[in-house]
């Protein structure tokens, strides 16, 4: 490697004008060579003794621009380098030697890995050295029972996973199915989105998770599965209500999730951000176990600028050929996407290896990089299509390193919800749920929104539902409490509304009776499936367009003329409608949007093209797949159905692996209905 990096530096030397060797006497070929060796060396050294201290102190830098800094820490260590040498003049300019080191770098750990892996035992001692790094190593034996690595492909359903496995994208994925594995889909609750699926996977319960945002009226703040104190707090109510630490107790180590699991080990889990930090919590420790490499800051490195420059060039193309539906993907954007598709995933396989390599018994990943890119691009597009094969090396990485582990490993793959295509509700009616409500409510409008066909529309329908005219400058209701405007929120195709000012749920009557128009407003519109409110005289009501109303307890009695509401939306929506309608924190008013059975597509609330968190269509259509080793998920005939449901069939394959220490299943959630 040493002889290497010497002959890239001197072909660097003859390439780049900025960038010379001198010898003391001049021109001698000998000496040009000998201060090459040195400055390589020392380079060399450089980057093994000093890199890990400049990246724990990169740990206090937002690690949304570490990427960025390694480059000019990279080309620092060089200066420093060529001052070490003999040479009278080694000449090279800053932003050259950024530059060089990063081919150096690149070129190093090409080498290391190319003769590595025509060698087991070096290949198998390198990767022990990641794990010793991150102090996590174990002796080379370990014990004969299983390890189960649970690896998270954020929302890829199992509909795609196919599709990209008989297009040739996914070939370990394939290898795997043919050889070893079967696939099993199954069928998320209504909060199609990775808090509720991941809190009820890892943790035996997500009773109580409305959508992916939602507002608590008793304590007056608004709670999102991705923010840490939002995060803890869930955690903390699962823990609570079952009585378990959760799936991954026993050993375990959790990489990159929301949510702990219960594990010893953590890494980049968000639920543990908001606690005073210490060794066993801090939640950028797998970022210093990574970047503590040189070689694997500096690939990253450059990956992250590729995968920025790909962003660029792929929503510039998407613009140029008015690609529909489409959303906007500038700003911060491309950075965000460079970080979950390149940074996330780098660090999140080095921490599942270094864990394997260490012997756990029980690991669980989370890979973001589908879920981010499909948002913006669209679950079926070209670009996720790159993502899956970048996902699926990343997975023949691991599958490689369970050769090399001190046990043998169980490698189960799952995803936690899919996502369902389609043009945005604002992009095809002109106006967000938030104006519509408005406009239900005879609250203001803004006057774009007003402007459009659908703000004309929703209009029309407040004056059909109020039985007279409403003007279009005047006649609007403005409430006078402080709070008593609508908080409208939306999760994907999911919305909810609440009024913050009364301090219960309110019911159909109340609602009624304080804006008449707005439930008809909402149940009439063309881009609502459905709606879902308390009633005092059924407890609850699904409303539907043409005066739909179906109590929740009679949903699954239709009546053959007139399906209702829910009949698009398949089997299993009535059960996931009433379960959301018993929890405590459902929001006033829940909104699903239409959904089109025969093109699968939704409208969201949000502005993705690509999106998850209600009912309709392939997001609610995730994929398990497991070892044959292991007991089927579910018998002949049954259906996995929520994710309290693979919670249990995940406990079942780790009792099966590691035998009575780890407990059959969670206590069970008191009152839930659907578990008992």
């Amino acid at each position: 490697m040493w002889a290497v990096s010497t002959l890239t530096m001197l072909v660097l030397a003859g390439i780049l004008p900025d960038f010379q060797i001198r010898s003391d006497d001049g021109d001698s070929a000998t000496r040009i060579a000998i201060t090459a060796a040195i400055g390589a060396g020392a380079f060399g050294l450089l980057s093994a003794l000093a890199w890990p201290v400049l990246v724990r102190l990169l740990l206090l830098v937002p690690a949304l621009v570490l990427g960025l800094l390694v480059f000019f820490l990279n080309g620092f260590l060089l200066l420093v380098a060529l001052r070490l040498t003999p040479a009278d003049r080694p000449e090279v300019a800053p932003e050259t030697a950024v530059v060089v080191a990063a081919v150096m770098s690149a070129v190093a750990s090409a080498t290391g890995a190319a003769l590595a892996v025509r060698d087991d035992d070096a290949y198998r001692r390198r990767l022990y050295r990641l794990a010793d790094r991150r102090g996590t190593a174990r002796p080379l034996t370990g014990p004969t029972t299983p390890g189960v690595v649970f690896l998270q492909l954020d929302g890829v359903g199992h509909d795609v996973l196919v599709r990209a496995v008989e297009k040739g994208l996914m070939p370990t994925v394939a290898g795997l199915l043919d050889a070893t594995h079967r696939l099993t889909p199954w069928r998320t609750d209504w909060s199609s989105q990775t808090g509720a699926s991941q809190l009820g996977i890892l943790h035996g319960t997500n009773h109580d998770i409305p959508a992916f945002r939602w507002y608590e009226k008793d304590k007056g703040e608004v709670m999102v599965c991705n923010r840490p104190t939002s995060a803890a707090e869930l955690q903390r109510r699962a823990v609570e209500r079952t009585g378990d630490g959760g799936l991954l107790t026993v050993d375990g180590a959790s990489r990159g999730n929301l949510f702990s699991g219960g594990a010893d080990q953590q890494a980049l889990v968000l639920s543990i951000a908001v606690r005073r930090r210490g060794r066993e919590n801090r939640s950028r420790a797998g970022y210093f176990a990574y970047f503590s490499d040189p070689a694997n800051a500096v690939r990253t490195a450059l990956s992250f600028v590729a995968e920025v420059g790909r962003e660029i060039g792929q929503s510039t193309r998407a613009r140029m050929r008015e690609m529909r539906p489409r959303v906007a993907r500038g700003g911060l954007y491309p950075l965000v996407r460079a970080f979950a598709t390149v940074v996330e995933r780098d660090v999140v396989v080095a921490a599942v290896m270094g864990d394997m390599l260490a012997g756990r018994t029980a690991v669980y990943a989370d890979l973001v990089a589908y879920d981010e890119v499909a948002h913006h691009s669209g679950p079926h597009s070209r670009d996720t299509e790159k993502v899956l094969q970048r996902l699926d090396r990343s997975l023949a990485l691991i599958a490689n390193v369970a050769e090399h582990a001190p046990r043998p490993y169980r490698i189960v793959l799952l995803s936690d919800h899919g996502q369902s295509p389609g043009e945005t509700f604002r992009g095809r009616y002109g106006l967000t749920l938030g104006d519509l409500v408005r406009a239900g409510c005879g609250l203001p409008v803004s006057r774009k929104a007003q402007r459009t066909h659908s703000g004309a529309e929703a209009r029309a329908a407040v004056r059909a539902a109020l039985r007279r005219p409403v003007e279009e400058n005047g006649g609007r209701h403005v409430p006078t409490g402080r709070n008593s405007e609508p908080l409208v929120l939306a999760s994907g195709n999911l919305g909810l509304i609440s009024f913050p000012d009364v301090h219960h749920r309110m019911t159909k009557e109340e609602i009624d009776a304080r804006h008449p128009a707005l439930l008809t407003t909402l149940a009439n519109h063309p881009g609502v499936g459905f709606v879902l409110v308390r009633s005092e005289e059924h407890g609850g009501v699904v409303l539907g367009a043409h005066g739909a109303e179906i109590p929740v307890d009679e949903l699954d009695e239709p009546d053959g003329e007139h399906p209702g509401p829910l009949a698009d939306f398949g089997p299993g929506a009535a059960d996931a409608v009433r379960r959301t309608h018993s929890f405590p924190h459902t929001a006033d008013i829940m909104v699903n949007s239409w959904y089109d059975p025969a093109e699968g597509e939704v409208l969201a609330f949000e502005e993705q093209i690509g999106s998850h968190g209600g009912l309709g269509g392939a997001q609610g259509r995730p994929f398990l797949m497991a070892p044959v080793a292991l007991s089927a998920a579910v018998e002949e005939g049954e259906e996995l159905v929520g994710a309290e449901h693979i919670h249990r069939v995940l406990r079942r394959w780790l009792r099966e692996c590691n035998g009575p220490q780890v407990p059959l299943e969670a206590p069970r959630d008191p009152g839930d209905q659907r578990a008992a």
